[in-house]
């Protein structure tokens, strides 16, 4: 029987096509893409080795001809595939039908190499009819559609290889730039400075209630009021300010009410009667929003499901791959006429003929730069199956998608929704005859239409419906009403919000910059970098980001250009579409040809002697103008500086919220670099410091120290004496020697343990290094260590979720951490396990979660490191602390001998198989007698929400806190009871 090989890219979309189709069919996976360039130098086949340009992996010089390798992990998978291509009698390249889908389809081409017949097939959606009908109608590979996405991967690699050294050498190491992901940077950066630059202002206006004749209330807003010359004044509102002084923009007449002003007019004002002086009605009709696109799908799963775009696109790719519904990435909102049909249909069954729109809808994509042939994200096949029918068939996420897919789908062929909207104008005096004027708007949904199942940004289309409807007593102009109550209300401006990734993907969609499918990847990448950091919902620019945004906006302004980069794409489309050459446009880019195009190489060259670092490293912070306070990027991070004054800047600390007062008294906490006195027996410095990463001191003044040792929990800096320093620098200390093996008692990252050897073993405090003999160690390693005779510790919570495995909240030897049994997410600083609800564990799951490392036959030694702490400055001394390396010179540096001491920290060679020791839970009544370890605040803080069951959010005003920083004690306040319950 004559045997057809089916590839596709991913084994799960192999699983749901091979279902579809009959015997002679073989589906198989190329899980992704099989080749690239190279990645790294290692990667370079030997032969390239001595080329100039095989770091690149494109021979300039000859047509940009890239260099593509099968990387190491996929090559036992190629070699199968060539084996299943040489058994076939005919190929079939069945991957997604878009560029990236055609370039694999392309890879897979060249590097099988098949000796037999070869088609391309296509389809939108995963079912039996989309399926037959692709397998009935091949083509050949779209060369255009390669040569696009050929071009595609050059540019970016050129962009990338050439411009992220310029910031390693001008900025700070391990740093990316990326075409679409430095404008991105630029956009938040942009953004924050604004907020930066915000001054806010205050006003104050009045909300009247006003009562009819029947009895009717409604609320009304004043605006207009007599002045002092009896002239009406229109009242200020927020857009009267300028953002920039906080003052009234110039040529705005309004009057701005104070708080005694306003309070004198809601007493003037109570009880007196208003006059309707208009009543306008209006119609109005609203059209239902067209079917998802990529970019669209991933605003509202942000909106509405509180999801990340990777997570979004996580379950559409599943959702896709399961065959439920069409290709998720695209940016056309056209649907098929079975599509229209199914969604129509369903409308007349589910709602009724009346919520059906009069003529099938017809949505043109509108957006810039629209590519993708494809029809919008819709539910699979001719006949859509409803959410409801799935629950048993689909987990949560999977779920929730499909039923907002759903729902936007069959909506955006139903009727409009009408109603009226009214606005009223009113009139009176005040008991002291001062005029006023009223206004008030309503609005009432006379028919939902569409709304009836799909609301924009909601996930109750009933409850959202409410929401929208604000009707108002029918109105009619002269009639008299009475303001039955009036309340004094303050106000102030806020600054422009920062971007969520909806709100930036949308941006980046408006301004043509990116495609569909590289949304997600740019979001997670920006954060991984180090670029942004997620607060609740928004994206925080770093310190980092702005260095980098102005060293590319400064030097490289096409780079980070909106229209240019935009530009590009178009360019990119023309290549698809055959209007243009990849080879040439390249050229033009990198080398420049005859004066046009972007010329990098040649820029970069001219630019790198005229960066200057430490310029683009500073930051200009508006409030901190007039302090002398400059703020700037270090290699170790971001820190303050005033003449040799330097501090650190807290990690969660906005940038728009550093004030003069913040950095006045950050400044003003210790400097970090406190000289305790000579050490007796090399002569060297002790010097006690303010790390990035807690409180150390150093032994030397060189850069690497000889040797650092961090504080005890029990250690105050400030009081800190050479002679507890000197104690502190004596460890690790040798305890003698077991079964052959030296044991040592070190102070690490996750507290003081022994070590011998490969094994180690965990003590009850710190003060017990100085003290453990060698006959309590030897006991210590005879017990069972986590995992050999020791039972886990029970779950601190439990979070049942509906279509899925419980969450469970346990405590590991790196903190608390979430987990369903398949992946792990550790809780970062300032999320309070205390305060976690489901969904905020379900999404931290499914945003960070990892798979935990499988436990390898044998231990393998881990390779020791020397950490090295940030400190403010550039000249800051590299000091590990105790818990990293510690420096095996010690006294022997000033030529006395010493035992050789390991140079280890916590994790150095530690067993891969062996697991953390579980931790002990304790009560609050347990925890209270303890209280004594904490401060004043701190105890105030941790009594209210633990003893009185009062949330953070409450007893943070109280204290004086903002509430992050509040939660942030709480957390550590937590950490310090529980130790000191442990006996650490």
């Amino acid at each position: 029987m004559p045997r057809t090989l089916v590839i596709v890219e991913s084994p799960a979309k192999a699983r749901t096509i091979e279902k579809y189709l009959g015997k002679g069919y073989a589906v198989e996976s190329s899980i992704g893409h099989i080749r690239d360039l190279p990645k790294s130098a290692a990667d370079i086949p030997e032969k390239y080795k001595g080329k100039a340009w095989a770091r690149l992996g494109l021979d300039v010089e000859h047509d940009f001809q890239p260099l593509y390798v099968v990387s190491p992990e996929k090559k036992a998978h190629v070699a199968k595939l060539r084996k299943l291509a040489a058994e076939a009698d005919e190929i079939i390249l069945a991957t997604d039908d878009d560029r990236e889908g055609e370039s694999i389809a392309w890879h897979l081409f060249q590097e099988l190499n098949p000796k037999v017949p070869v088609k391309r097939m296509v389809f939108h959606e995963i079912t039996r009819e989309a399926i037959q009908a692709a397998i009935a109608s091949p083509r050949q590979i779209d060369t255009n559609l390669v040569e696009a996405q050929e071009a595609r991967r050059a540019l970016d690699r050129l962009y990338g290889y050439e411009v992220s050294p310029v910031l390693w050498k001008k900025v700070k190491p391990k740093l990316s730039a990326g075409r679409v992901q430095s404008v991105a940077t630029r956009m938040l950066v942009e953004r924050e400075r604004e907020r930066m630059r915000f001054v806010s202002a205050s006003w104050w206006d009045l909300l009247v209630t006003g009562k009819t004749a029947d009895a009717q209330t409604f609320p009304a807003r004043l605006t207009d009021v007599a002045g002092p010359d009896k002239t009406v004044q229109k009242l200020a509102l927020g857009r009267d300010f300028d953002p920039l002084t906080g003052r009234l923009k110039a040529g705005v007449t309004a009057r701005l009410l104070t708080e005694a002003e306003a309070r004198a007019l809601a007493e003037g004002l109570t009880g007196q009667p208003l006059t309707v002086t208009s009543a306008e009605e209006k119609p109005f009709t609203q059209r239902p929003y067209p079917p998802f696109i990529t970019s669209t799908l991933q605003q509202e799963g942000s909106r509405k499901l509180g999801f990340a775009a990777t997570r979004t696109m996580r379950a559409a790719q599943r959702l896709y791959e399961q065959g439920y519904i069409t290709y998720m990435r695209t940016d056309s909102t056209n649907l098929s006429t079975e599509a229209v049909t199914a969604a129509r249909t369903q409308v007349t069954q589910m709602y009724g003929p009346s919520y059906l729109s009069p003529q099938p809808r017809v949505y043109a994509k509108k957006a810039k730069n629209a590519q993708e042939a494809h029809e919008a994200i819709r539910p699979a096949g001719s006949a859509f199956r409803t959410p409801e029918s799935l629950r048993a068939e689909l987990s949560g996420d999977e779920w929730r998608l499909y039923d907002l897919i759903w729902k936007r789908t069959v909506a955006c062929q139903m009727a409009d929704a009408r109603g009226r909207s009214l606005r009223v104008r009113l009139g009176g005096q005040t008991k002291a005859g001062e005029a006023v004027g009223l206004s008030a708007s309503g609005r009432t949904i006379d028919f939902p239409g569409f709304l009836r199942a799909y609301v924009e940004g909601s996930d109750d289309p009933g409850a959202a419906l409410e929401d929208r409807e604000t009707p108002l007593p029918p109105l009619k102009e002269g009639e008299r009403v009475t303001a039955e109550s009036v309340k004094p209300e303050g106000h102030d401006t806020q600054p422009p919000a920062r971007y969520t990734e909806a709100s930036l993907v949308q941006s980046l969609e408006g301004a043509g910059i990116g495609r569909p499918s590289t949304y997600a990847s740019i979001l997670g990448t920006i954060q991984d970098r180090g670029y942004a950091t997620k607060k609740g919902q928004a994206l925080v620019p770093t310190w980092t980001a702005f260095a980098t945004s102005a060293l590319l906006e400064h030097h490289f302004a096409s780079l980070v250009d909106y229209d240019f980069t935009a530009k590009m794409e178009e360019d990119l489309d023309d290549i698809a579409g055959g209007r243009a050459q990849r080879v040439p446009y390249l050229r033009r880019f990198y080398l420049g040809d005859q004066g046009e195009g972007m010329a990098l190489r040649p820029l970069i060259d001219r630019q790198m002697g005229e960066i200057d670092a430490r310029s683009i490293a500073t930051i200009s912070v508006p409030r901190l103008e007039g302090t002398g306070i400059e703020v700037r990027v270090g290699r170790y991070g971001p820190y303050m500086e005033r003449g040799e004054q330097k501090a650190n800047l807290p990690e969660d600390m906005a940038p728009d919220e550093l004030t003069a007062e913040k950095a006045e008294e950050i400044m003003a906490r210790p400097s970090g670099e406190r000289p305790l006195g000579t050490d007796p027996d090399t002569g060297l410095p002790v010097v006690a410091r303010a790390g990035r990463y807690g409180p150390y001191v150093t032994l030397g003044d060189t850069n690497p120290p000889v040797r650092s040792a961090s504080l005890f929990p029990t250690d105050d800096l400030d009081t800190l004496s050479l002679d507890r320093a000197l104690k502190l620098l004596s460890l690790p200390r040798l305890v003698g020697t077991s079964g052959g093996e030296e044991v040592w008692a070190l102070n690490g990252k996750y507290g003081p343990y022994l070590k011998r050897g490969t094994d180690s073993r965990s003590l009850t405090s710190h003060e017990h290094l100085f003290e453990v003999g060698i006959q309590e160690a030897e006991a210590l390693f005879l017990q069972p260590r986590f995992g050999k005779g020791r039972v886990a510790a029970p779950p601190l919570q439990t979070f049942e979720i509906e279509g899925r495995a419980p969450i469970l909240l346990k405590s590991g030897r790196f903190g608390p951490y979430l987990t369903d049994g398949e992946r792990n997410a550790t809780l970062r600083k300032g999320e309070d396990e205390g305060t976690l609800s489901a969904e905020r564990a379900l999404e931290i799951l499914e945003e960070r979660g990892k798979e935990p490392k499988k436990k390898p036959g044998k231990a393998s030694p881990k390779k020791a490191a020397a950490k090295t702490p940030a400190k403010a400055g550039a000249k800051k001394p590299a000091a590990s602390k105790a818990s990293t390396g510690k420096s095996s010179t010690g006294k022997a540096s000033a030529g006395k001998t010493a035992t050789k001491k390991p140079a280890t920290k916590t994790a150095a060679r530690k067993p891969a198989a062996k697991a953390a020791p579980a931790k002990a839970t304790f009560t609050w009544a347990q925890l209270k007698a303890h209280l004594g370890v904490l401060s004043a605040q701190e105890q105030q803080l941790v009594t209210a929400t633990r003893e009185q069951g009062r949330k953070v959010d409450d007893v943070a005003p109280e204290l004086g806190l903002d509430v992050k920083k509040a939660k942030g004690m709480a957390l550590q306040a937590s950490k310090k009871l529980n130790q000191a319950a442990r006996g650490k």
